[in-house]
C-alpha cells in the first residue's frame, strides 16, 4: 500500500510534464464541481419567453444554496480548461444574481438594491468576491464578447437567464445560442434596413465588440439573418431595469 501511495503524486507529476498542466484531481487541482443542480433549477423556474419564476427558486432556495456553497469550495485550479472555467464562472455569476434578488424579495428592479454589484456576496476559496469582479476582472478578460450574452442582471433589458446550465462540452455551441438569440431578439435591438436601434449592452462594452472585429457591424453581422450595411447608422435603445418576471 505504502508503495501505491508513493506512486501516486509521481504520476500525478508526470501527467503534468507531459500536458503541461497539472493533472486534474491531483492533489491540489480538484475537478470542477458539476453544474447538474443549477441546470434542473433553471429548466423548473425559467420560463419560455426567458421570465423568471422568482418564487420557484425561493421554494428550492436551499437547493440553490448548496450549489453556490459547491462553488464556492472550489475554486478553479490550474488544471482546468478555459471552457471548465467559463461554465464555473457563468453559473456562479447568474446563481448569485438569482440569490441577491431572492435575499430583496419582493422588489420591483435590481436597482432598489444598494450597490448590487459591488456588494461581497460570494466567497470563493476564502476570498470575498462580488459580482463585479467576475464579470470584469475575470470573465470579461477571457476574451470572448459572448459571455455578455451569457450572464443575466435580472432585467427585462438584459439578455435572458438561460434555461440550461453553461457546460464545458456545449460552451461554444451555448455561448454562440445566447449571442445569436439576443442580437436577433426585437425586444432587445431593432435592427433593420441601414440602421440599428441597439441594447446599451453594445454601447457599455463597446470595446470587446469592436476588439476582434473592427465595428459593431461587423460583429453584429456573424449572427444577424440579415447583415447590416458597414456604414449603417447606430443608436441606442432605453434599458429597462425592471425585474425580468411575468
Amino acid at each position: 500500500m505504502k508503495r501505491v501511495l508513493l506512486f501516486l503524486p509521481i504520476l500525478a507529476l508526470a501527467i503534468t510534464f507531459v500536458s503541461g498542466r497539472p493533472a486534474t484531481g491531483a492533489p491540489g487541482y480538484p475537478d470542477p464541481p458539476g453544474h447538474e443542480a443549477w441546470n434542473k433549477l433553471v429548466g423548473q423556474h425559467v420560463y419560455p419567453n426567458g421570465t423568471v419564476n422568482y418564487n420557484g427558486f425561493a421554494r428550492d432556495r436551499e437547493v440553490l444554496d448548496s450549489y453556490i456553497s459547491t462553488l464556492e469550495k472550489t475554486p478553479p485550479a490550474g488544471a482546468w480548461s478555459r471552457e471548465e472555467k467559463l461554465a464555473y464562472y457563468i453559473n456562479l455569476y447568474n446563481a448569485a444574481t438569482i440569490r441577491l434578488i431572492l435575499d430583496h424579495f419582493p422588489i420591483e428592479s435590481i436597482m432598489r438594491i444598494g450597490n448590487p454589484w459591488g456588494q461581497n456576496i460570494l466567497n470563493i476559496g476564502g476570498v470575498a468576491y462580488n459580482l463585479n469582479n467576475i464579470e470584469h476582472d475575470i470573465l470579461r478578460k477571457m476574451g470572448d464578447p459572448r459571455i455578455h450574452f451569457a450572464i443575466n442582471c435580472a432585467s427585462t433589458s438584459c439578455p435572458v437567464l438561460q434555461p440550461f446550465a453553461f457546460t464545458a462540452d456545449k460552451m461554444e455551441s451555448q455561448l454562440d445560442r445566447a449571442a445569436r438569440e439576443f442580437i436577433n431578439d426585437p425586444g432587445r435591438n431593432a435592427i433593420g434596413g441601414d440602421k440599428a436601434e441597439l441594447s446599451k449592452i453594445f454601447k457599455w462594452y463597446k470595446e470587446d465588440f469592436t476588439e476582434s472585429h473592427g465595428s459593431l457591424v461587423a460583429y453584429l453581422n456573424q449572427y444577424l439573418e440579415e447583415p447590416l450595411p458597414e456604414g449603417a447608422k447606430i443608436g441606442y435603445l432605453a434599458y429597462d431595469w425592471s425585474l425580468n418576471r411575468p
